[in-house]
């Protein structure tokens, strides 16, 4: 029996424009129509494990909790960083929370946007891994190369273990490609996963051994932990203190108890839109194609179309992804690059840098289908039992004209339901609330009207997400 520790941070800013600061890549159905954080939870099943752990950022959570909710996964709790501090302290807020009423379990550690398409050998390596891991050591699973690849670090292997598999002999970083061949060639290296397994106390005893301010922060930030519908909060103001570190660097580096199991299971960290190509299933001609495609005199290509058709004439080896505010067209071996444009997206503020043009709520979502100077329209979807925050704005009016459902609005000092083709205005200035009380999704247009349309002119009187600035 082992707690899985699901790792959900990070923006996955290289899968652009899918892949947003708003909506990452473990969030999102890449690879099946499951999203990637689900696909690492489900392809669990078969070996025994308790209900997993998992750490997000705050302007995450919900994202998490409603994947988890839809799967109807069991799970031990959702850790919420304050801010990110990397692997080796979230790592030791999970083992914190596992140990916390005098447990000691395994901790299978795993990152939330990997792909593995043997879940067989995967399973087998989980299980070779638990005998040395109640042994003591600290494992981690290192991939066996098909190829030169100078995107991963490296784990060279040494003497054979008692219990199986390897002790480490280094940890090295992303080699250039003269470097990687020879790795390959000498059979004694593996792709660094960045999964682990150990027993919680082993991993908190080596962190204090190597880095004791960082585990006594972690201590101090989580003991006085509190618990908000489904999310573990930790102490901000203690946390922020916290140097930023990752697990290979602070511990499995310096540790003479590092093991190492070597894994082939169809592995792939997807960290750009080549490797997706990669792991993805492909046509005749080598294409990878999803959504509505029409693909002619093309080849080793990826097209992903998520709103219109997408037509491609005559080209090799490119990329092109559309989603409903961007399109991104790019050579293959250059999409590296996108870091470029979304640095850039950033350095200007642009809504595409973080949000998709169809925004996720706790209570649903909305979809900004049209804009103006003074006007916006959205699309607005109410989850079956949830509410939107009791609000009122100082800039803009609202028309809300219900499409389908039924809506429970609060408009000043009047409470009444409307439903299909009704509609309501709600001046600048009222105080205004909008419930769905009944048991199918209700759907709206929003016409907003104004001087000022932005998302932070809204005042909140009460809210039950427990939310402070974010619509």
């Amino acid at each position: 029996m082992f707690t899985p520790i699901i790792l959900a941070g990070g923006t996955g800013s290289r899968l652009w424009p899918k892949s947003r600061a708003a909506l990452p890549k473990q969030f999102l159905n890449l690879v099946s129509e499951q999203s990637m954080l689900q696909e690492t939870v489900t392809r669990l099943d078969g070996v025994e494990h308790a209900p997993a752990i998992f750490i997000c950022n705050e302007a995450h959570r919900f994202l998490v909790a409603e994947q988890v909710r839809q799967q109807n996964l069991e799970h031990s709790g959702i850790l919420l960083e304050p801010v990110g501090r990397n692997t080796a302290p979230a790592i030791a807020l999970a083992a914190l929370h596992a140990t916390v009423n005098g447990e000691d379990p395994l901790l299978l550690v795993l990152a939330a946007d990997h792909v593995i398409s043997n879940t067989t050998a995967f399973h087998q390596a989980i299980n070779e891994a638990k005998v040395l891991a109640e042994s003591g050591k600290l494992v981690t699973f290192g991939i066996v190369p098909d190829a030169p690849n100078t995107g991963y670090g490296y784990i060279k292997r040494g003497d054979a273990g008692q219990n199986g598999g390897y002790d480490v002999a280094q940890f090295v970083e992303k080699p250039d490609l003269e470097t990687a061949e020879g790795y390959v060639d000498s059979g004694l290296y593996y792709w660094n996963s960045g999964m682990f397994m150990f027993r919680a106390s082993r991993y908190l005893e080596e962190l204090k051994k190597f880095a004791p301010e960082m585990l006594s922060i972690c201590q101090q930030s989580i003991a006085t932990e509190t618990t908000d519908l489904d999310f573990v909060r930790v102490e901000k103001a203690i946390f922020e203190t916290c140097p930023d570190d990752s697990i290979d660097y602070v511990v499995m580096e310096k540790t003479s108890e590092a093991a190492v199991i070597p894994m082939d299971a169809g592995w792939s960290d997807v960290g750009s839109w080549s490797t997706l190509w990669e792991v993805s299933d492909k046509d005749e001609n080598g294409n990878a194609t999803r959504g509505d495609t029409m693909l002619h005199n093309v080849k080793n290509s990826y097209v992903n179309a998520e709103q219109r058709l997408i037509s491609v004439i005559g080209l090799d080896d490119i990329v092109v992804v559309e989603t409903k505010d961007s399109v991104l067209v790019a050579a293959k071996d250059q999409v590296q690059d996108i870091k470029n444009v979304v640095n850039q997206l950033k350095a200007e503020h642009r809504p595409e840098f973080e949000f998709h043009r169809e925004v996720f709520r706790p209570w649903g979502s909305y979809d900004s289908i049209d804009n103006g100077e003074r006007y916006q329209v959205k699309r607005i979807t109410v989850k079956p039992g949830e509410k939107l925050s009791v609000q009122m704005h100082h800039h803009r009016a609202e028309h809300w004209i219900v499409v389908s459902g039924t809506a429970k609005v609060t408009n000043g000092d009047e409470t009444f339901l409307l439903t299909e083709n009704e509609s309501t205005y709600i001046p600048i200035g009222v105080v205004h609330a909008l419930e769905n009380p009944g048991k199918v999704p209700l759907e709206l247009i929003e016409v907003q009207s104004g001087t000022y349309l932005g998302e932070d002119d809204i005042v909140r009187f009460s809210d039950r997400y427990g939310r402070t600035e974010s619509k």
